[in-house]
Order: structure tokens, then C-alpha cells, then sequence
């Protein structure tokens, strides 16, 4: 897999979960914070605030796209003095709502449509990718037709659900959220992780770090996958991505090792072979600095770290 492709296949876990809402008349509805988790919101019809600690209200029209990268607090309102009508919204109570809802005053003329949806991110897995992203990325209408047709559709599924409605909205959930994440990283001047993914040089480099974790790399190794010398390239890998190649390749390693002892039943011994620890005392050893226990208490406690 590409390296974004590879990042979400990682730190993605759980459904991701969705709702449209239509609002009558004054309304707010208030989203709690929830770390590990990512998250969006589309004006189907109609406009609102969004609102934040500490922040100018952000006002929101027709078709516009809000992406929240770290699940930060906020809340969504027609005006400035309404107040929340409804409990706090996270992605575990995100799933118990109705496919399509209507709150508010049902007598109201004034209509508002919001679609807002969830992904549920493992906090200790979360790529520095997603990490380095703003807190809040407000896409304008029609600024990405990819995307708007990816909304298109899955209001359209959520308002009149058909067969195989239930295996279409997720896919298109996670079609939405690889879209998100590309919007984010485009850009007339991209900088860290953006630049990188688009660098010929470090581009290849992370490509084959991804396509082979286990390889016994050497910065010499990975310089001459992107063409380069080795000092200039452990320069360039530096600058663009703040640490090392070779740190950053221990931690990818540990983070698909994490992501194996999440995931699937494989030995300790297969996992540290894939990762490229010839034996499995150096992956405990690397995983526990990593991640603070050892791989087989991890795997008992779902991931869970202290």
C-alpha cells in the first residue's frame, strides 16, 4: 500500500459511525471532546456557527466542510444565544442515533441540514501525519468535487437507505476520510509530512520503509531508494520530517507490530520477524520502550496502554 493508505489501515479502528440532522427553528448541539478520534460535518442545507473555546465563531453555508483531525470540543449553532438542546455527541453515542433525525421546533419554517460523522482512531497509533494536522480545516463549497460527490452520496444513503445500505455507508465513510486527509495535506506551499509524501527523494524512501518494515535498512540503504547520497538524504529526512529516518523507522515498526497484536492472532515471534527483530526478546525489549509494556500484556489488554 501507499504510506496514507498504510497510516489509516494502522490507526483506524472500530466503524465509523454518521448521522444527518435536520434542525427547526433555534437550535445548538454540543460535541464533547473525544481524544483518538477524528471527526466532520457537512451543511447539507441551511448555515450555522461553529463555535470553539477561545476562537472567532465560524460561520458555515450551504455545502461547506468542517474536518476536526483531533477531536477537539466544539459546538454547532444557528445563532450565538442558543443553547445545546440535545446530550452531548461523541462517536460511541454517534451510533445510537436515528440515520436521519429531526430536532427542534417542528412548527419552525427555517430548516437547517447538518451531516456529521466520526472516526474512531487508536490514540497510541495515531501517525505523526495526522497528529502535525490543524485542529480545524474548513473546506468551501465546491472547492473539491471529489468530495462533494462523496457527501452527495452518502446523504443520499443516509436519508433513504437501500439494500446493502449497511456495507455502502462505511465505505463511503472511509472514502470521505482518505478525501479529508488528501485536502489537507494539498496545498500551494506544503510543508512537514506534505512535502514528503510528494518528495521524489524522501517519497520513495517512505514507500519502501512501509512496503518492507522488516528489511534490514540502513540509512545508506534507504538513501539509494530515493537516489540520493547518504548524508544529504538523512539531511533532507530530517528537515522535511523532524527526526531521523532511522527513528522514524523504529516507531512505524513498533506501530505496525501494535497494530498486528491488535488485530490479528500471529505469535510474538512471527510478529517480531515482520517487524525486523531477529529474535523476541529485542521486540519486547523495543516495544515496552515504546509503548511503556511488554507486546503479550498489551495483546491481553486490547491495546489498551498504562
Amino acid at each position: 500500500m501507499d504510506v496514507l493508505s498504510d497510516v489509516l489501515a494502522v490507526m483506524r479502528t472500530g466503524r465509523a459511525r454518521s448521522a444527518q440532522v435536520t434542525w427547526r427553528g433555534s437550535w445548538a448541539q454540543e460535541f464533547a471532546p473525544v481524544p483518538g478520534s477524528a471527526g466532520f460535518h457537512v451543511m447539507v442545507r441551511g448555515s450555522c456557527l461553529l463555535l470553539r473555546d477561545g476562537a472567532e465563531p465560524l460561520p458555515l453555508g450551504p455545502g461547506d466542510i468542517v474536518f476536526r483531525a483531533h477531536g477537539d470540543g466544539h459546538t454547532l449553532a444557528d445563532s450565538l444565544e442558543a443553547r445545546p438542546v440535545t446530550p452531548a455527541c461523541d462517536p460511541a453515542t454517534m451510533g445510537a442515533l436515528p440515520r436521519f433525525a429531526v430536532a427542534g421546533d417542528a412548527s419552525a419554517e427555517d430548516v437547517t441540514v447538518t451531516l456529521c460523522g466520526a472516526y474512531e482512531l487508536a490514540p497510541e497509533l495515531v501517525h505523526p501525519l495526522v497528529r502535525g494536522l490543524p485542529d480545524l480545516v474548513r473546506v468551501p463549497a465546491g472547492r473539491h468535487p471529489r468530495l462533494a460527490a462523496v457527501v452527495d452520496h452518502l446523504a443520499a444513503e443516509l436519508i433513504e437507505p437501500g439494500p446493502g445500505s449497511d456495507a455502502l455507508v462505511p465505505a463511503l465513510l472511509d472514502t470521505m476520510f482518505v478525501h479529508l486527509l488528501r485536502t489537507c495535506l494539498a496545498g500551494e506551499h506544503p510543508t512537514g509530512w506534505a512535502a514528503a509524501l510528494t518528495d521524489p527523494v524522501i517519497g520513495a524512501a517512505l514507500d519502501a520503509m512501509h512496503r518492507e518494515p522488516g528489511r534490514d535498512w540502513t540509512v545508506a540503504g534507504l538513501a539509494a531508494e530515493g537516489g540520493l547520497s547518504r548524508a544529504p538524504f538523512a539531511r533532507r529526512f530530517a528537515g522535511l520530517l523532524g527526526q531521523p529516518p532511522m527513528t522514524y523507522l523504529t516507531w512505524w515498526r513498533m506501530t505496525v507490530a501494535a497494530g498486528q497484536l491488535r488485530a490479528t492472532d500471529r505469535t510474538l515471534g512471527d510478529i517480531a520477524d515482520r517487524v525486523g527483530y531477529g529474535s523476541e526478546f529485542a521486540f519486547a525489549t523495543a516495544f515496552k520502550r515504546r509503548f511503556g509494556t511488554p507486546p503479550g500484556r498489551y495483546r491481553r489488554s486490547g491495546g489498551v496502554t498504562p
